[in-house]
């Protein structure tokens, strides 16, 4: 055999480690990852009152605005039947009518979905935050009860 006509040997990269290190890798990412969980709907509550002061608020009805939702998921303002528009417009009239005075009662029936629950959270929540963008300042009491037992 004549040296030109040799085969020649291709080099070859050793991969059984690669395999180790990737494994190594994959179980260091899992160990170390942290997973954010659901933290829910972050709402400022009212403190919770003190012994002594359980006497219940007296609020007039010329400064309350009684907003519910059925277990058809039916929203209703004072007893009348509304939307999302009314709702935002009739809070943002009275609490710049009564920015001290006014309350929000909130009546919940226990079979009402969450999507509409939240819905009509936000939709109030909208109103005080577009009401204190004009400048105007209130603060927000809402008074939340549920009809036929704890959600």
């Amino acid at each position: 055999m004549t040296p030109w006509t040799r085969r020649r040997r291709t080099p070859a990269l050793n991969t059984t480690a690669t395999a180790d290190i990737s494994f190594m890798l994959l179980i260091f990412f899992l160990v170390t990852t942290s997973l954010d969980a659901d933290k829910g709907i972050t709402r400022q509550l009212p403190p919770e009152p003190k012994a002594h002061e359980t006497e219940p608020l007296r609020v007039s009805d010329d400064d309350l605005l009684r907003v519910s939702l059925d277990a058809q998921d039916v929203l209703s303002i004072d007893g009348e039947p509304a939307n999302d528009a009314e709702l935002k417009r009739r809070i943002e009239h009275i609490a710049a009518l009564r920015p001290e005075t006014h309350v929000v009662a909130i009546m919940v029936d226990r079979n009402t979905s969450y999507e509409a629950y939240f819905h009509m959270q936000n939709t109030i929540v909208s109103a005080y935050r577009h009401l204190r963008s004009k400048g105007i300042n209130v603060a927000m009491r809402v008074s939340e009860s549920e009809e036929g037992g704890q959600r």
